[in-house]
């Protein structure tokens, strides 16, 4: 573990999303790196590093599984900031494996199937996406869901090794939204359907309003179990 996390969290107590951000990007220039969902914190983020330095690494995943609207987005972002947005896929052979030994909707099917198709898709990529850095930032917020009410702005990833540096961690919903407004950010359209946290095609359908944020992501499962295993401690 990084002994300097407190020592950090104490220096940025206070400190604006941008201001946390400028932190990282001087102290941890060439080392760090931004992990984007294409969410609509991300976004926020997204905009936030092309303006203060867009040599900050910004890569996303792409499990083979995403929603058209999704792949929309990545190409307009990018376009729109004209930044790269590097793009990291599974493992083939590891896919391939999987699914015909398992099945296509392997993860309907139990929890343990749902967190190996996480893992290949997912959390396999992102190690090989933060190979060389020492701290990520992520778009985690308290707010999102049960499992993440002790998000703080740094944090040590007991997984990756990485410092994990949380800009928007005390932003409330209210807050992400009128940014994307008055900024004029690029968002999912999806996100006018009903679908407040967009994942997975399969694994992901639009909610009720007022619903938990993530209760359309992996809906058969308990909420308190519903991360795919990127932000595990």
């Amino acid at each position: 573990m990084d002994p300097n996390i407190e020592k950090y969290n104490a220096e940025l107590k206070g400190a604006s999303a941008q201001e946390i951000i400028q932190y990282f990007a001087v102290n941890f220039k060439g080392k760090i790196a931004f992990a984007s969902s294409l969410g609509l914190e991300d976004q926020v983020l997204t905009e936030m590093i092309a303006g203060i330095d867009p040599e900050i690494r910004i890569f996303t995943l792409d499990t083979g599984r995403l929603f058209q609207e999704t792949y929309d987005l990545l190409d307009i972002t990018g376009k729109k900031y004209g930044i790269k947005i590097e793009v990291m896929f599974p493992d083939a052979e590891d896919v391939e494996e999987m699914v015909n030994s398992k099945g296509i909707n392997l993860f309907y099917d139990s929890i343990e199937n749902r967190k190996l198709c996480c893992y290949i898709r997912k959390t396999e990529p992102l190690s090989r996406a933060l190979s060389g850095v020492s701290t990520w930032i992520t778009g985690l917020r308290r707010e999102q869901s049960v499992t993440r009410t002790q998000v703080s702005t740094v944090e040590w990833d007991d997984i990756q090794k990485k410092i994990k540096v949380n800009p928007l961690a005390d932003w409330t919903t209210e807050q992400v939204l009128d940014y994307i407004c008055s900024h004029k950010i690029p968002y999912n359209t999806l996100h006018d359907k009903g679908y407040p946290s967009i994942g997975c095609l399969p694994c992901t359908r639009p909610v009720e309003p007022g619903t938990d944020i993530r209760s359309g992501r992996w809906w058969w499962e308990s909420p308190d179990n519903k991360e795919c295993g990127l932000h595990q401690k």
